[in-house]
């Protein structure tokens, strides 16, 4: 349950005064729909109101606050030409000019004779000291609350700052000061103030330094948050280990089998991952553990011999895939050595129906498949498993946690592969998966070329064509990659199908188009076609972003390449130089280009290290969006900036570490207080794991 004392900040925005049902739906689509959410959102600017001088002194150009005497009104001579109010101090005149003005309205606001205070951006024009549309006008005793630093929020269509502001005050007046949850020591070592003064503070900014990430004030809001993200990891994990594992040691004889008629001999990296797999399951303890393999560094064998390993003991071993390419990629991958080692191996897809399916369903249940492929359907309640031993999840960034758990709750003390192909930043490795142990891939196979990669402007598409037109002659498959124009389906499927027709009046048959809203058997009959029959240059969406693996293509291009984020380049370009071939992937961008895209750009150019460009991207894009802005995996943080915040979130996982030694269940009364932060920042799957007492 969450703590009462928490209930005002879970409260509907509604309840605010002054928002009704208009402002609550727009408040609700900037921020959030509850008290909390406007908490955190934080201002990105300032106005500095404190510059009061006399009229005589006042610089023009400057936001100031002026203490007036209203003197006369003057109305224009019709509604669209301006009103002027015309006020007075002893040193000189200024007008207040006002557009589209309600006289009746202006008269109540300015009556003459009165003093108000005003404030705004001053300007000149001749001689004349002018403001337009002040945006304070209140009686003298209210100038203490003008002569102010306001706070500049991020606004969206139809919210404006005023209302706003006043809502984000309404919620810090509900906000209660919550028990001390830091460390005292490191609170003292760090000056931090309560966690409620400096929300406080953070919506009250002095200068423009307490708006940055570095700031005392924002670097104890995203510790806090942190804390809660690794305290909540290491719960997590604490209950997965709790939960009794197994022993899986097989005898080897399919892995020998295997190592005989695989083509290719293993990696260093690969064989070193397989052995930390191998010694997790043949442990006691359940196994999570992530092997985090660049483009191309040969995953898919590293699975595979964990589980063989399962299956030698006669229990099932299970991988799942985002997609549907990518299962049927895998099933076609490892049938044939199933095949040889007299292993029973399904595929099961959404695509599975009637009585196909009940059969499926039958084999998995009864323990006939021994080795299951397929997507998320994978997780689904009908899916009833005879012996479940080993779940391998593939591209795991998208699929959320639960998913992954209830994968592993398909048998009894499952253990659980994590496999990616986004190399993950070290920062975003501790937040995501701070709850597994990690193997890392970093050498490509024997014989895998480095892709060259090139930078031209779309104004030399024509030679661009042409060159794939020599190509094409001299037997080499293709890849055009078309923009992601915003995140929706539509437009890049516009962008796509319009290349598409371009291209196929000049090539004919030759052209193919796949895109994420075809159906599952047409992709599979487009890219079987792309890979082994007559489509030779494909026209495609991000779709074919994770895993399509055809070793005959050796050229990508890639339209709008500075619409694309790093990682997202660094997968589609992993598409090609998958064979012994040279391959080349060419990256065409609209100029002219800004200063993200042109470093975007240059990385990509320059490496092919999928842990380096990681990192970059981190860096430029910050984690929000590191992996996209559909993935799953990822939490979302209000205040942390993992690009700024690296260094406190290694003390916040270290933080975690003791605490849980120390204080495992939450008892003490730092604990309890630690209880209230994983509640705050809704966390509260992780406090259900805690036993009590």
């Amino acid at each position: 349950m969450r703590p009462e004392i928490l209930f005002p900040l879970f409260t509907p925005v509604s309840t605010l005064q002054g928002v009704g049902p208009r402002l609550s739906v727009l408040y609700e689509k900037l921020a959030g729909s509850r008290v909390l959410d406007l908490c955190w959102h934080l201002p990105v600017g300032l106005i500095d109101r404190r510059y009061a001088p006399t009229l005589a002194d006042a610089l023009p150009d400057r936001v100031a606050t002026l203490k007036v005497s209203v003197t006369r009104h003057s109305p224009g001579p019709n509604r669209r030409s301006p009103y002027r109010v015309f006020c007075h101090d002893a040193t000189g005149e200024i007008q207040l000019v006002f557009f589209h003005a309600r006289a009746d309205y202006l008269m109540k606001l300015l009556p003459p004779g009165e003093i108000r205070i005003i404030s705004g951006k001053l300007e000149r024009f001749g001689e004349t000291l002018q403001m337009a549309h002040p945006d304070h006008i209140v009686p003298v005793e209210e100038e203490a609350e003008v002569k102010t630093v306001e706070p500049v929020y991020p606004l969206s269509a139809g919210v404006t700052l005023k209302p706003l502001t006043k809502a984000i005050r309404g919620a810090l007046a509900l906000t209660p000061q919550l028990p001390e949850w830091l460390d005292p020591a490191h609170q003292a070592r760090e000056q931090w103030q309560s966690w409620r003064d400096c929300l406080e503070q953070a919506h009250h900014p002095g200068s423009d330094d307490e708006l940055t990430p570095f700031s005392l004030i924002r670097k104890r809001l995203a510790y806090d948050e942190l804390l809660a993200n690794q305290l909540a990891i290491s719960l997590v994990r604490q209950q997965q280990t709790a939960a009794k594992g197994r022993v899986i040691k097989g005898n080897g004889h399919l892995r020998e089998q295997m190592l005989d008629i695989l083509p290719f001999t293993l990696t260093g990296s690969q064989d070193r991952a397989i052995k930390e797999v191998i010694t997790d399951m043949e442990s006691p303890d359940r196994m999570l553990r992530l092997v985090q393999g660049d483009v191309g560094s040969g995953k898919t064998a590293v699975a595979l011999f964990p589980m063989l390993a399962a299956i030698e003991t006669g229990a099932q071993a299970a991988i799942m895939a985002p997609t549907e390419i990518l299962t049927r990629q895998h099933y076609n991958t490892l049938q044939p050595f199933a095949e040889k080692l007299g292993i029973a191996i399904t595929i099961l897809t959404g695509r599975d129906k009637g009585k196909a399916r009940t059969a499926i369903l039958d084999s998995i249940a009864q323990g006939k498949a021994q080795m299951v492929i397929g997507t998320h359907a994978l997780f689904q309640d009908e899916i009833v498993f005879h012996n479940l031993a080993l779940a391998v999840i593939d591209e795991q960034h998208r699929f959320g946690v639960h998913q992954r758990l209830s994968l592993a709750k398909k048998g009894a003390g499952v253990d659980m592969l994590v496999m990616t192909a986004t190399p993950i930043p070290r920062t975003l490795m501790l937040t995501a998966y701070g709850d597994m142990a990690v193997s890392r891939l970093t050498e490509k196979p024997a014989g895998r070329q480095p892709v060259d990669t090139r930078t031209v402007p779309l104004d030399k598409i024509a030679d661009v064509i042409n060159g794939v037109a020599r190509s094409l002659d001299q037997g080499t498959k293709v890849y055009w990659v078309c923009p992601l124009v915003e995140e929706s389906d539509k437009s890049d499927l516009a962008a796509a199908e319009a290349r598409f027709r371009e291209l196929e009046e000049r090539f004919g048959a030759r052209v193919g188009l796949i895109h994420g809203r075809m159906k599952g058997p047409e992709k599979d009959a487009v890219m079987e076609q792309f890979a082994k029959g007559s489509i030779d240059l494909l026209i495609a969406t991000t779709v074919i972003e994770v895993g399509v693996d055809v070793p005959q293509a050796t050229i990508m291009i890639i339209e709008h390449a500075e619409r694309f984020g790093l990682a997202q380049l660094h997968q589609l370009r992993g598409r090609i130089g998958r064979g012994s071939e040279k391959s080349t992937c060419i990256l065409l961008y609209q100029g002219p280009l800004g200063e993200t895209s042109k470093a975007r750009l240059k990385i990509m150019r320059e490496s092919d290290d999928g842990f380096v460009i990681a990192e970059e991207d981190l860096r430029l894009r910050g984690a929000g969006e590191i992996l996209g802005t559909r993935q799953s995996g990822l939490p979302e943080f209000r205040v942390a900036d993992l690009a700024c915040h690296g260094d406190l979130l290694a003390t916040a996982r270290d933080d975690a570490s003791l605490i849980m030694e120390k204080d495992p269940t939450l008892q003490s009364e730092r604990g309890k207080a630690l209880r209230v932060l994983l509640y705050l920042f809704e966390r509260d799957t992780a406090v259900t794991y805690l036993k009590s007492g």
